[in-house]
């Protein structure tokens, strides 16, 4: 594809591209819902927005990196919305932090709908997706290698929630200014938290997670409250989404119907998942959501070789490239089907163990049972 502007241009070929995805075959339309419902599903149950399984999920299908990233951001920001409104009636906003990392989570985003945007137009649909799949493979295999290190110590009875070490780490890096935040009654060094603010940011806009480093680094790098750093994340996504989904759409990158089929599916799964969260032991939600994690990180390296073959960087034949392109697509939709079936398993039988529960000994409808045992 010839180079282009990064910005502010859309080709007539860029505007057919998800035309051309979502005509190829009528069950992809379905494909896009059942992500949007998986996802959603995951976001009610380990409150994150499942990007991490429905920008690679688009990506299978043939969308480009750069407009899979743009329609779960802009699908992120109506989710982020609702959510934020909810824990702002509860105060657990913390805005005054919220506008602080806003400040640089902003310059991050804008930076990575540039560097996406670059990729698109001088390296075509192989080259944006290549880049979303490498720098999505090196950042959540971390996050999810980490969240499953924490689990399995929990589970061989260790300590409750992943290592403190950063938080002991940060409160020694007390550079001035020092910021106070009195509803999540921290501290923090300003170039602490601008640091943080662009890594957000950057993630949030290349790969449309941004939760996933914002909620850990406020709680263990900030020292800020869990219910807190959740409800502050969200009023920070609420923001970060309209400003990414802005600039994807400035850029040409966001297809509205993406988006909307995306919310067809995850406006369900959103109300399932967060029944689950009442019913299933913390262990196993933070179990799935990191084998899952890791399981998402393997189909995107299946798909990596096609996308390079297709740069002309490696050879491959079109058998070898057929089979990597289907085992990409297979172990994503079945891991990523298998763990909301197991969500939802372990949030029905949960519910009727509770039911059984208050009919046998008549106790409060409150009675909190944990399931998946």
């Amino acid at each position: 594809m010839a180079a282009g502007p990064v910005t502010g241009h859309v080709s007539p070929e860029q505007l057919q591209i998800v035309t051309q995805v979502l005509s190829s075959s009528p069950w992809n339309y379905l494909w896009v819902v059942l992500l949007g419902f998986m996802g959603g599903t995951l976001s009610g149950f380990i409150g994150s927005g499942g990007a991490f399984l429905m920008t690679p999920g688009m990506m299978n299908l043939g969308v480009p990196g750069v407009m899979a990233v743009g329609a779960n951001i802009t699908h992120k920001f109506g989710k982020a919305m609702m959510g934020s409104k909810k824990h702002g009636e509860l105060g657990h906003v913390d805005k005054k932090l919220a506008v602080f990392v806003l400040t640089t989570a902003l310059l991050g985003i804008k930076l990575a709908v540039w560097v996406n945007g670059y990729f698109f137009h001088h390296l075509g649909k192989a080259g944006s997706s290549l880049y979303v799949s490498l720098f999505f493979i090196i950042t959540l295999s971390l996050i999810g290698g980490s969240m499953l290190k924490d689990a399995l110590r929990t589970a061989r009875g260790g300590d409750v929630g992943p290592s403190k070490a950063l938080l002991k780490l940060s409160s020694k890096l007390r550079i001035p200014p020092m910021i106070n935040f009195p509803v999540a009654g921290v501290k923090i060094s300003l170039w602490t938290i601008l640091i943080v603010g662009t890594a957000v940011g950057y993630m949030a806009g290349t790969i449309g997670v941004g939760g996933f480093i914002g909620v850990p680094a406020m709680i263990y790098v900030f020292g800020v409250p869990t219910v807190v750093a959740a409800g502050t994340e969200l009023f920070l996504a609420m923001f970060m989404g309209a400003w990414g989904a802005f600039n994807y759409a400035l850029a040409g990158f966001v297809d509205l119907r993406l988006t909307f089929l995306l919310y067809a599916g995850s406006l369900v799964g959103i109300y399932i998942g967060a029944i689950g969260t009442s019913l299933v032991k913390e262990l196993y939600i933070r179990m799935v959501t990191s084998i899952l994690i890791l399981l998402c990180c393997l189909s995107r390296a299946f798909a990596v070789p096609d996308y390079l073959h297709k740069l002309h960087l490696i050879q491959l034949s079109d058998k070898a490239a057929a089979w990597f392109e289907m085992a990409s697509k297979i172990s994503l939709f079945a891991s990523g089907g298998v763990a909301t079936f197991l969500i939802i398993y372990w949030t029905f039988k949960g519910h009727f163990e509770k039911q059984r529960l208050v009919k046998k000994y008549g106790l409060v409808e409150s009675i909190k049972v944990p399931s998946g045992a």
